[in-house]
């Protein structure tokens, strides 16, 4: 058996060997190329299947498909976005999977093209039935995979009737923050409720439906992923909005988020409302690739506007604006999180914000976190659109790319430099729900259409540069 300590230590046995700037490109049958800054990472190489090019060593598998008929009777949806994975029982590998699905998208839900599988699940379960007329086809599945096997052991829908669920974040306590985009959705034809909220789902190992329970005090807006720190209990979130804001959620109960807290704006000390996007066509550079800002937060008011409108009211009140927040995760005591179409390039940004040790707490203010802009990307060949993203058990990121072209799956370095560790043959559909096993070596991850998810193995450890 390999417990978490273990994986740790295999991923970090190899000595300094990947220092220093190195440019491999690769290009060829038309798409866009990739880059490499550091040598050893090598070339990717063609997967005669044209699903995955990976690295010498690498292997995948396919572990689940859009349409296959899961343990609860119901088929497997499409659109797999954010997904995080949780050590299951004997083992095993339990995936918690979002699906970006509106209630017209009928090919791509779990019911049937006819809903002729709806009455399969108690509708006290659907969050929101669709007014009669459609079922919203949101949520989540969860899957209980064997790492030893290859085998899936049980799949099935974990929660039910949401709306578009991007991507969300795992919780301390084993649980998945799953987020809903559209912050401006109220009643109305397809719906009976509001939407645009986060929602919470146990890693379950046997088929069943979470409590469909909207978390309203997250916040009200275009949800998109979330992060825990798990020293504090607080939940920072990003928003899918080309003028976007950072928030944070201080619940009133660590780990119970359900018990309600307080909602706050990410803003910037001495420089309120600052636009952190350096779009050349509206102010160019504010803040350089690198730099260090001291950070404050405000309180936001009214958070279950139906004006989608949240974002506007905090800028004006001096929290900073970040280019469409998306992906976010917590790893080595920072949280870090994707503005995918950020920067003077507009090819993304990657920040890195570092909690106060009184975070949340009176000596704060004497005390702020601090927020860098890790990397700025000057081109596609490096990365382009940066969407979700973890971190590795030895700290390096793993990003996923939504970009117009060929998509890759990158890493970066703790020191910033970035690499490339997979290609998306199949088409140019984005890669989402980057995750990897708590306690085995192996990477997940969608391709959001054809809807498939995939489970990548190999010597993970070569990209360690610490020794045990």
């Amino acid at each position: 058996m390999l417990n978490r300590r273990s994986f740790i230590n295999q991923t970090a046995g190899v000595t300094l060997g990947f220092l220093g700037l190195h440019h491999l490109v690769q290009k060829g049958f038309g798409e866009q190329g990739y880059e490499n800054q550091l040598p050893g990472y090598g070339p990717l190489k063609e997967d005669p299947y044209r699903i995955l090019d990976l690295p010498e060593g690498f292997n995948y598998h396919v572990v689940s498909r859009e349409g296959t008929r899961m343990a609860d009777g119901l088929l497997v949806p499409g659109k797999p976005d954010g997904m995080a994975a949780f050590r299951g029982p004997d083992n095993s590998v339990v995936l918690v999977r979002n699906h970006e699905l509106s209630p017209d998208q009928i090919f791509h839900g779990a019911f049937g093209l006819r809903n002729q599988l709806r009455d399969r699940i108690d509708p006290s379960r659907l969050y929101d039935r669709g007014n009669g007329v459609l079922p919203h086809l949101g949520g989540t599945t969860n899957i209980v995979y064997d790492p030893s096997s290859r085998r899936v052991v049980s799949e099935f829908l974990s929660l039910a009737g949401t709306c578009r669920n991007c991507a969300g974040g795992p919780t301390p306590w084993g649980t998945w923050v799953t987020c809903e985009e559209p912050g401006e959705l109220g009643p109305g034809e397809y719906g009976l409720v509001g939407h645009g909220y986060n929602f919470e789902v146990p890693a379950y190992s046997s088929p069943r439906l979470a409590d469909p329970i909207p978390l309203k005090a997250m916040g009200r807006f275009r949800h998109e992923a979330v992060a825990v720190d798990p020293k504090s209990g607080i939940v920072y979130e990003t928003e899918d909005q080309g003028d976007g804001l950072i928030y944070r959620y201080i619940p009133d109960q660590p780990g119970n988020l359900k018990a309600g807290g307080r909602l706050q704006a990410l803003a910037v000390r001495h420089k309120p409302s600052l636009d952190t996007r350096n779009w050349k066509d509206i102010g160019g550079l504010q803040v350089e690739p690198g730099s260090v800002l001291d950070v404050e937060w405000i309180d936001l008011e009214d958070i279950d506007s139906e004006a989608n409108d949240l974002r506007h009211r905090g800028a004006k009140s001096g929290a900073a604006v970040f280019a469409r927040g998306e992906g976010m995760w917590y790893g080595q005591g920072h949280v870090y999180f994707a503005c995918t179409n950020g920067g003077a390039a507009a090819k993304g940004q990657i920040w890195k914000y570092t909690p106060s040790p009184y975070e949340g707490l009176d000596h704060e203010e004497n005390y702020p976190g601090k927020l860098e802009l890790f990397i700025e990307s000057p081109k596609a060949e490096l990365l382009e659109y940066a969407d979700n993203l973890t971190v590795a058990p030895w700290g390096d990121l793993v990003v996923a790319e939504d970009g117009s072209d060929t998509q890759y799956l990158r890493g970066v370095t703790p020191d910033g430099k970035l690499y490339t560790l997979a290609r998306n043959r199949y088409n140019t559909s984005e890669f989402a729900g980057v995750c990897f096993a708590p306690h085995v070596p192996v990477l997940f991850v969608n391709i959001q259409t054809p809807g498939i998810t995939l489970a990548i193995t190999g010597p993970w450890q070569k990209f360690s540069r610490n020794p045990a």
